[in-house]
């Protein structure tokens, strides 16, 4: 059985549909991919990260955004909603635009069994594309574990992970550390 092609869509027409729509969608190299909704675990997490990356923030210039903000990764043929994002510096928007931004130091992802994968790989690889990011951190919600990957002055990635118990997830971009034992409280 053949399969059916997956239409082109200009990024162009990404752009009004998703900025129209009722839910959001991903726009990766011409093609949408919907948005599904994720598990409370994953709702939390989001929630509880962001939170804990602001407070350990709070006293300096950056400042925490969760899921709502559309990230441009590469040379404008990605379209992503990162599920946790720092900034440090005044947003930075596309050319012409209010809402899409390209200046996080920080990108985070809950990880989903659908999606784990492509977080991983295709969607960190485009993350490596935006000049400013330090730091990427993908959330297990099946384990108390965290993986995040520094950025040194090279230009080359750092992997670090802490689980379990007392361990903590050490940013060393941002001079902060998030306890997974907060993280974790009342989801695991």
């Amino acid at each position: 059985m053949a399969s059916a092609a997956v239409p082109f869509v200009t990024r162009e027409a990404y752009l009004e549909a998703d900025r129209k729509a009722e839910f959001r969608s991903e726009y990766v190299d011409g093609v949408v991919y919907a948005m599904s909704g994720g598990s409370p675990a994953h709702a939390t997490l989001i929630l509880r990260l962001g939170s804990l990356l602001d407070q350990a923030l709070d006293r300096g210039p950056c400042r925490t955004s969760v899921s709502d903000l559309r990230l441009r990764t590469g040379q404008r043929n990605s379209y992503v909603y990162p599920d946790v994002m720092v900034f440090c510096d005044k947003y930075e928007f596309e050319d012409g635009t209010t809402d899409i931004v390209k200046n996080p130091v920080l990108v985070a992802e809950v990880l989903s069994p659908s999606t784990e994968s492509w977080d991983r790989g295709g969607k960190f690889a485009r993350y490596q594309a935006v000049e400013t990011l330090r730091e990427y951190v993908l959330v297990s919600q099946v384990e108390m574990r965290v993986e995040w990957f520094t950025k040194l002055p090279d230009g080359a990635w750092r992997y670090a992970v802490a689980e379990g118990p007392g361990a903590e997830c050490r940013l060393t971009a941002l001079g902060i550390s998030i306890s997974l034992d907060e993280l974790y409280r009342k989801i695991l």
